[in-house]
């Protein structure tokens, strides 16, 4: 069962005297009052995105800064110099993102090596071509719920898929949520736009907290986090 803005509002108002420190089961920081929604809280993007460093072309760009008008730029804007340009032309399966040579291993750790892209105030244009990790401003902590993110309906509309598949979250979870972002197109975002919303609904069971779980790799993240490296594990 889903809560609605009002009842979220109140538990965060509550303390839960089984909690840790009397906490409520619902911690939003930073909170604005505006941001409640009819069944949710909206979420803001941070200013910083990470990009896995291995799946850059030679040359290219993660992203470009805005000039404030797409007459302003052209295809060229992707590339550090003309040279990475024209071999752009003349060699485009070097900078196809299906190209073997950019895979992700789960597996792996090198493949999870990122550099750190600011969002400047102007805004930031994403390639289609490139996956980011991003993050919420707002940190979360959530005991006794099931919280979950998603898009709101004008960055769905803007063909921004603000969490590629990890969009669920845990009983327990403690931190800053980290966003899996794909572009449709060329897609300008802004620090603090509106990236999406965070829901609460009830659960059945006993409860197995994330951030007792021994297994868990995400509790208590700040910022855009890299994915931690898969087992592989034999199943009988």
């Amino acid at each position: 069962m889903q809560l609605t803005g009002p009842k979220i509002l109140e538990i965060m108002n509550k303390p839960n005297y089984m909690n840790p420190e009397s906490k409520p089961d619902i911690i939003i920081k930073p909170f604005n009052r505006k941001c409640l929604g009819s069944n949710s809280y909206d979420l803001h993007l941070a200013d910083t995105l990470k990009v896995y460093k291995h799946t850059l072309p030679k040359g290219m760009k993660p992203a470009i800064q805005y000039k404030g008008n797409r007459s302003n730029h052209s295809m060229m804007d992707w590339f550090e110099s003309y040279v990475y340009y024209v071999d752009y032309i003349l060699c485009h399966q070097n900078y196809d993102a299906i190209n073997p040579q950019f895979l992700i291993d789960p597996c792996e750790d090198e493949s999870h090596e990122t550099i750190d892209i600011k969002i400047p105030e102007t805004g930031l244009i994403l390639s289609p071509m490139i996956g980011y990790l991003g993050s919420t401003v707002e940190y979360t902590e959530t005991r006794n719920l099931f919280p979950y993110i998603d898009g709101k309906s004008s960055i769905g509309r803007n063909f921004i898929l603000n969490h590629h598949t990890a969009g669920r979250g845990d009983d327990g979870f403690c931190g800053t949520w980290t966003l899996e972002i794909k572009t449709l197109y060329p897609t300008v975002v802004y620090p603090n736009m509106r990236i999406g919303q965070i829901y609460y609904e009830t659960f059945l069971g006993t409860r197995k907290p994330y951030d007792k779980n021994k297994a868990s790799h995400y509790n208590g993240q700040i910022g855009p986090t890299a994915a931690a490296k898969i087992q592989i594990e034999k199943i009988r």
